[in-house]
């Protein structure tokens, strides 16, 4: 990747980061801590790999993303505005009554969200329906889902995963969210679901495993996923829970918590030094 590409991603993955802090201090709930561990993917995802149309947000060969770790929604929708497919400055406007950007994303609500999705588990069952849709259809798009890895717990991710793999659909992605933090503290603690990869590989898929913030490895596996061959992929992405606010890594407590006024504003000045920086620093 060259060097203007990866500053342009960068800068896109802030203002991304931005917008999540903007919708949960406004909303004053929300998840921000599993949001921006994921900024960088969706960056990625929707600047660089995903065929999709603000203007046309249905087209019907477009490629999927489904959101199954639902409650991580205000990094979705950041995206979405900062891609066009609907004003910026609706973030402020998450989980107010009457608002299409409620707490889990609404397939019926806001244009670009291509499932529904809230119940953990749930998500990546819906992904693989679209993804043998497309290939009994001969479609070519590809369906792409996030997942969380205390998300992993649920057994329906496992049913999921061994159905993708009996059907061959290998233009499905899965990709994980490593943070290793869930709301209850650490995944070793709750339910290890350790090994991720060896688990994914043993239900018969292909497994790359990355660093979620370096957009080199990113861009790497994700077309290393579109050469399937016969197998879904999963990628599971090493990340750090609240990514780019030096308050919020790898703490717990910002799994579920909007900041207070002062947090806001110190996490922000963090995130506008980020976009200070002279191209080719940082990640």
């Amino acid at each position: 990747m060259t060097p203007e590409r990866k500053q342009k991603l960068r800068i896109l993955a802030t203002k991304i980061r931005m917008g999540v802090l903007e919708g949960v201090f406004n909303a004053k709930s929300g998840h921000p801590g599993g949001s921006l561990s994921a900024a960088d993917l969706l960056t990625y995802l929707y600047f660089e790999a995903m065929q999709v149309d603000p203007q046309n947000p249905k087209w019907e060969d477009r490629d999927r993303f489904v959101l199954s770790k639902g409650h991580a929604a205000p990094v979705l929708y950041s995206t979405l505005a900062w891609k066009g497919f609907f004003p910026v400055e609706d973030l402020k406007t998450l989980r107010k009554n009457g608002a299409h950007l409620q707490g889990h994303p609404s397939m019926k609500l806001t244009p670009g969200v291509d499932m529904s999705t809230g119940s953990l588990g749930q998500g990546i069952s819906a992904a693989v329906g679209m993804a043998l849709g497309g290939k009994i259809g001969g479609k070519g798009y590809y369906v792409y889902a996030l997942l969380g890895d205390g998300e992993l717990g649920e057994g329906q991710v496992w049913e999921a995963a061994m159905f993708a793999a009996a059907k061959k659909l290998d233009h499905l992605v899965a990709i994980v969210d490593n943070n290793n933090l869930q709301i209850d503290g650490t995944v070793e603690e709750v339910n290890s679901p350790y090994p991720i990869g060896e688990k994914f590989a043993a239900f018969g898929w292909n497994v790359i495993e990355i660093d979620a913030h370096d957009f080199d490895q990113i861009e790497t596996a994700v077309r290393q996923a579109k050469q399937g061959g016969g197998k879904p992929t999963a990628i599971i992405a090493k990340s750090v829970k609240g990514k780019g606010v030096s308050f919020m890594e790898n703490n717990v407590s910002w799994h579920g918590s909007a900041p207070n006024e002062a947090q806001y504003a110190a996490a922000v000045a963090e995130l506008q030094a980020v976009l200070a920086q002279p191209e080719g620093e940082g990640k």
